[in-house]
């Protein structure tokens, strides 16, 4: 019954993220990447994560996804009209250059699991944090800069989000 689950929810997410690049409509973008978190979310689920779980609803599906929501619609953003004739030859550089990051990619990720493969790590090398508290003990003391570098970051976000539809306004 897991195996199945796994694969259907697999499913759901590489389609949902598939037709997240694939839309012309914003709005259906950020919407399917909602589902896609969701998704992704009943995959930790079923590994016996449920603290991640959680946090990927209320982080990724729930405050990320409200803040690309509202810069959607803060820009106004329209249907991409663009042929598909002209989109391909427009990007065609752009197109290998994508191809070229993505082929040294697949070829890091297979040196690293080869590597991995030869030198495996023994469980009690990893620090397990079991329980809520420990995790927002070592979240808030070990990495408290970059918990408030990240804060920062998405203020920044926003603030440029309608420093931009503020221009076009005007």
């Amino acid at each position: 019954m897991d195996l199945i689950l796994f694969y259907l929810f697999g499913g759901v997410t590489v389609l949902a993220s598939l037709l997240v690049v694939g839309q012309r409509n914003a709005m259906y973008s950020v919407l399917l990447l909602i589902v896609s978190f969701v998704a992704l979310a009943a995959l930790y689920v079923l590994l016996d994560a449920p603290f991640t779980a959680v946090t990927q609803i209320i982080i990724y599906a729930g405050a990320i996804m409200v803040l690309f929501l509202f810069v959607v619609m803060l820009l106004n953003v329209q249907r991409e009209e663009v042929g598909a004739a002209s989109l391909i030859t427009r990007f065609a550089g752009a197109r290998r250059f994508g191809l070229l990051l993505s082929l040294a990619l697949v070829l890091e990720l297979g040196w690293a699991l080869a590597k991995l493969g030869a030198t495996r790590l023994p469980a009690e090398a990893v620090p397990a944090l079991t329980s809520v508290g420990a995790i927002g003990q070592a979240l808030f003391t070990d990495y408290a800069f970059a918990f408030e570098v990240t804060s920062i970051l998405i203020l920044v976000a926003m603030v440029g989000a309608v420093v931009i539809a503020g221009k076009e306004q005007a």
